[in-house]
């Protein structure tokens, strides 16, 4: 009788997919992006002129939206236009502290009282939602009884249609409040650390003498990293299926150490599914640009280009969405998980963060010649002081269990928070530290000594991928953000500690120049020493190395190597005082954080300790007894027959002795699971992460140990080499 892991295989290779269900040639790009989207030209095409100008005076400056009248005629004409696209009803989604979208369907159907109906969409409606907030995290902000939560239309977020197989819907991307009016989401902090930044950055700006900009936008890039492996795999193993990730399993004769996965030809199913993923995302306005194979066996990612950072939040968190229910068309389920697979290379999501004016300007552009771009140096060396004065901050953006696998292994960056800016850039700092910078280190050309070749231009400075903050050309790389994070928490804390940055800053050179210092006096006055205190995160060097382990501590980094570690932050003094300076948490909401992260992390980790606890007391033990009493049987027989059966009970001795630490191990994270824990949450967080990861490890080794000595015809979980290499 097959197993369910034999079961798997044959179903895989017994099973055909339909890899042509687009046809490009049919259907253009240009013709597909946005238009299932609510966009600029929609709402130009549809709403009477002061209208629409209204709506793009709030999306574009932030001016509120105050006549009622504007709502009701977006409303209706969103209605209309969602209704031609075969929508039946409307959905404000939001983003809970789970970390995932919610939404709640309403139908656009009203009763008229005659036995008929019309279709209503009013602009209260638009405006604002009532879905029960009493089971989402709230970290105490809301009691159980408390029920009141309300969505708020966010017009800088254009409405989009979901089609579904039977119907479509309009999606309408909200803010999540209380009734009290804090914040239950991951939204309404992100916009409030837009605001807090765009105010302190326009200070700067107006020095320079730009009048004409009223918004500075911060832009992301977030690239996506995820794993595709066959659907019947999931099935046969409850740990991917519970936890996202494998809680046993062996490593496999070949894993990555070829580096032959890494940009190489995509397999057929695989790139079928990431076509029509990318299609699905064009038609929502998503602008993906780069896809590929990353460096471990199965793993792939995809890249959009720079959007306003609330735009790409929510684009990031559909982008996933898409890449989950497209998956399974083609018989594949997409990985999340920061590290779904132990020893190979994990997830992330780089978080490409700059800021650019509503005109267009980049103002982490450095130009050609970035030693007189005093503009640059400015911002550029405010986003050094806010790594260097924050990067506890920073740490706990990214902290979470599944992250806590993957950061500072040899694929990711360390949990110390350090920034790369290269050569040319860092030559530049050298020299304003010392007073004025006056030259650049040009890039040239690559000599590559093939004639038929053009000269290539070489970057003036090279990548350093085990930075957790590297510079990028014009841009900053946040390479710690984990693969299944919503990017809105991460981009708050930069936002808001840029926005710091800036605010010293533009006060010290407004006072100068009002004392009648010249304006580049003055820089030249007060950045190198900013740069003197803040250099001791700046490192070039190779971050995954021992060497920078001690060197950092020298330097007086902290180096918060867990979640549990780096969640006192949130609610430390400093932190506090500097989210309530700028409007983007109020106290109670972090001490709310606070809890929902150690309570997550809790439960996360005790649903892997139970759910490893029943494989190996239902699929394991039972797989390994089976083989233990073949084995034994043959010992015996062999013996019986007069045959020196000395290797065979050598063989037998090793599994018994392996059969038993692994029942006594399941049985000490079994107790360890049953302990009941006092205190607060954070309390009971630290007490997880000291007894039950502990017994976790210990049983994962036995249990990945006995997979390599059971028969493969007994062993019941699908394995590294199938899961990996099948496709």
């Amino acid at each position: 009788m097959a197993n369910p892991r034999q079961t798997a295989i044959q179903t895989i290779a017994n099973t055909d997919y339909d890899l042509n269900q687009l046809d490009f040639r049919a259907s253009h790009l240009k013709d597909l992006f946005g238009s299932l989207v609510f966009s600029e030209e929609v709402q130009k095409a549809r709403l009477p002129k002061p209208v629409f100008k209204a709506l793009q005076k709030t999306i574009k400056q932030g001016a509120q939206l105050t006549d009622p009248a504007i709502a009701d005629a977006v409303a209706s004409a969103m209605k209309d236009w969602a209704i031609e696209h075969g929508a039946t009803h409307f959905t404000h989604l939001f983003q809970p502290m789970t970390g995932l979208t919610a939404e709640k369907h309403d139908s656009f159907l009203a009763p008229v009282g005659d036995g008929t109906a019309v279709a209503e969409f009013s602009g209260k409606e638009l405006i604002k939602g009532e879905p029960d907030a009493s089971s989402f995290p709230s970290g105490g902000i809301r009691a159980t009884f408390e029920a009141r939560g309300y969505t708020g239309w966010d017009p800088t977020s254009p409405a989009y249609i979901r089609e579904t197989p039977n119907g479509a819907t309009l999606v309408i991307p909200t803010v999540f409040v209380s009734w009290t009016g804090e914040a239950l989401d991951k939204k309404t902090p992100l916009l409030r650390s837009m605001e807090a930044l765009s105010a302190q950055a326009l200070r700067i700006v107006r020095l320079f003498g730009n009048k004409d900009a009223v918004k500075v936008f911060t832009t992301v890039g977030p690239e996506q990293e995820y794993f595709l492996i066959d659907k019947n795999f999931l099935y046969s193993r409850p740990d991917l299926m519970n936890c996202g990730r494998t809680l046993f399993g062996a490593k496999p004769p070949k894993g990555q150490e070829l580096e032959d996965q890494y940009f190489g030809t995509i397999p057929e199913r695989v790139i079928a599914c990431m076509a029509e993923c990318e299609a699905e995302m064009f038609k929502l306005g998503i602008p993906v640009k780069t896809r590929h194979n990353e460096v471990a066996p199965s793993q792939y990612e995809i890249a959009p280009i720079f959007e306003d950072s609330n735009l790409a939040t929510d684009h990031n968190q559909l982008c996933m969405d898409v890449i989950r229910r497209t998956a399974e068309k083609y018989g594949l389920v997409c990985l999340l998980h920061e590290k779904p697979f132990a020893g190979i290379n994990g997830s992330g999501k780089h978080n490409n963060w700059s800021m650019a004016t509503d005109l267009g300007e980049n103002l982490l552009n450095p130009g050609d010649t970035p030693h007189d771009n005093a503009q640059f140096l400015v911002f550029c060396v405010a986003v050094i002081r806010a790594v260097a004065k924050y990067p506890e901050l920073l740490r706990v953006s990214v902290a979470s269990a599944g992250n806590d696998h993957r950061l500072g292994a040899n694929e990711a960056p360390p949990a110390i928070i350090s920034i790369f800016l290269g050569s040319q850039l860092q030559d530049i700092m050298d020299q304003l530290e010392k007073g004025k910078p006056e030259k650049t280190i040009p890039g040239g050309f690559m000599e590559i000594g093939v004639s038929v070749l053009p000269k290539l231009p070489r970057d003036a400075g090279d990548r350093n991928r085990t930075s957790p903050f590297a510079f990028t050309g014009n841009k900053f790389e946040f390479r710690a953000v984990g693969s299944s994070f919503s990017i809105g928490g991460p981009n708050t804390v930069l936002n808001t500690i840029v926005a710091e940055s800036i605010d010293f800053i533009a006060t010290a050179l407004e006072k100068a120049t009002q004392g009648g210092t010249p304006l580049n006096k003055a820089i030249q006055d007060l950045l190198p020493g900013i740069l003197k205190e803040s250099k001791k995160v700046i490192f070039n060097g190779n971050g995954y190395s021992d060497e920078w382990q001690q060197e950092a501590a020298r330097r007086g980094l902290p180096n918060l190597k867990n979640t549990v570690d780096s969640l006192p932050t949130i609610v430390s003094k400093e932190s506090i005082a500097l989210f309530g300076k700028y409007k983007v948490f109020t106290e109670g909401e972090l001490t709310a954080r606070y809890n929902i992260f150690a309570e997550k992390y809790v439960k996360e980790v005790t649903i892997e300790a139970a759910t490893m606890v029943n494989m190996a007391k239902t699929m394991i033990l039972p797989a390994a007894i089976r083989y233990q009493g073949e084995v034994a049987t043959a010992v015996n027989a062999t013996k019986a027959a007069g045959i020196d059966a000395t290797a065979q009970l050598e063989a037998l001795k090793e599994l018994a002795a392996t059969v038993t630490a692994f029942q006594k191990a399941t049985a000490a994270l079994e107790h360890e699971l049953a302990h009941e824990h006092s205190g607060d949450p954070y309390a009971h967080a630290k007490a997880t992460r000291d007894g039950v990861l502990p017994k976790m490890v210990e049983l994962r080794t036995l249990g990945d140990k006995l997979e390599t000595l059971v028969a493969d015809d007994h062993w019941p979980l699908p394995t590294y080499r199938e899961m990996l290499f099948i496709k």
